[in-house]
């Protein structure tokens, strides 16, 4: 059966990955980097994550579980609640810095089916929708076009750098998501 596996392994390890990717940026964050500030072995690190990727995305959001916002029916009320727990996610400066690496790890083909999957919030959209009053959205207008058109919104504020961007208020993008739900 073996010995029993030792869990502050990999809490220094994710610990080390975090502080890395915060004060010395992706590119810096490398497995042997991560072992060398971790005081944890590379194979040991291996063993638990098979890639960087896998390691970097535990990192920035195993301890970051989507928070639930609950519908209340009111859905202006609502979805700006959902959408500033979700910037608030996304520009954390550790997800910040490893977006740009799951990004690209999904662009080349990296089969790791867990990518981005954490932190869908989708259901969540879907039951705001839902629970809005009758009329006030339009039943013909699919959420989750919808919520694609949020996170692209979202990744812009991430990925764009502030000199080439225009930030918007998150009331605007709410007003935006709302003039897009309502019946005409």
């Amino acid at each position: 059966m073996g010995r029993p596996r030792d869990p502050s392994i990999d809490e220094r390890a994710l610990d080390a990955t975090r502080r890395l990717l915060d004060e010395e940026g992706l590119t810096a964050t490398t497995v042997q980097a991560v072992a060398k500030r971790s005081g944890v072995h590379a194979s040991a690190i291996y063993r638990r994550w098979p890639t960087r990727i896998d390691l970097i995305y535990d990192a920035a959001f195993a301890d970051l579980p989507p928070g639930r916002i609950r519908p209340t029916g009111d859905l202006r009320r609502d979805l700006g609640r959902f959408v500033r727990a979700y910037v608030a996610t996304f520009e954390l400066p550790v997800v910040r810095a490893a977006i740009p690496a799951i990004v690209a790890a999904r662009g080349s083909g990296d089969p790791s089916p867990r990518v981005l999957t954490h932190l869908s919030v989708r259901p969540q959209f879907r039951d705001i929708i839902a629970a809005a009053p009758p009329g006030e959205v339009d039943r013909t207008v699919d959420p989750d076009q919808v919520f694609d058109l949020l996170l692209g919104a979202v990744l812009v504020r991430t990925l764009v750098p502030d000199e080439v961007r225009r930030l918007p208020k998150i009331d605007d993008t709410v007003d935006l998501l709302m003039r897009v739900l309502t019946p005409r």
